[in-house]
């Protein structure tokens, strides 16, 4: 079992990025792909390894808090590896933690694939059970019940993005600007992808 890479990252897309550790480069799905550049300095991922009738996958985690939470979340019964990383596509997780200790069902069914049913076994599975994660919920009052929402149609569009046809650069050159687009209103994939697409015909 990996515990983390210690390497550099060469390359990144909209669903995975690839690190080099010992001149062996490592396909590692993870939450947010575009946390990462390629050309960093050494990075350490944390690393969850998954192996099913598919072969073995590996996915990857900024910090050993957030490797935590993934793995706790696989412990709900309905949350499967990717429908846990979709729900952490947020780089933020309080916002996910004091949804579970509040019993806030409605915030959890807006993250991609957590229907009514699954909200309520996150709910009952982890309320209270994530207190020793290092994660500062203080000062949190409301919920901001869109963002998971966003984050999800985020990536679904950047993805879509890179099945037209798209480069790695083409669809890394827009990010910023649909993430500016996508918190000056409500959107949804289509908008964020036709968004992209004016963007990158201009």
């Amino acid at each position: 079992m990996y515990e983390y890479f210690l390497g550099q990252i060469t390359d990144v897309t909209p669903s995975f990025v690839v690190i080099e550790v010992s001149g062996i480069g490592y396909k590692v799905l993870t939450a947010n792909p575009y946390r990462y550049q390629v050309g960093d300095a050494q990075v350490k991922m944390y690393i969850h390894q998954a192996v099913s009738d598919n072969g073995m996958s590996l996915f990857g985690f900024y910090d050993a808090d957030e490797k935590a939470l993934f793995e706790k979340l696989l412990n709900v019964s309905g949350i499967g590896p990717k429908s846990a990383l979709a729900i952490l596509a947020n780089n933020d997780h309080s916002g996910l933690i004091q949804a579970i200790n509040q019993e806030n069902a409605t915030y959890l069914t807006s993250f991609p694939g957590v229907g009514k049913k699954t909200a309520q076994q996150i709910v009952l599975d982890l309320k209270g059970k994530l207190n020793d994660l290092n994660v500062d919920v203080t000062g949190q009052t409301e919920l901001d019940v869109t963002t998971p929402e966003v984050d999800g149609a985020l990536a679904d569009a950047l993805a879509a993005l890179a099945a037209l046809g798209y480069s790695q650069r083409e669809v890394k050159k827009v990010t910023k600007s649909l993430e500016t687009y996508s918190q000056s209103k409500q959107v949804d994939t289509n908008d964020l992808l036709s968004e992209g697409l004016r963007l990158l015909t201009k």
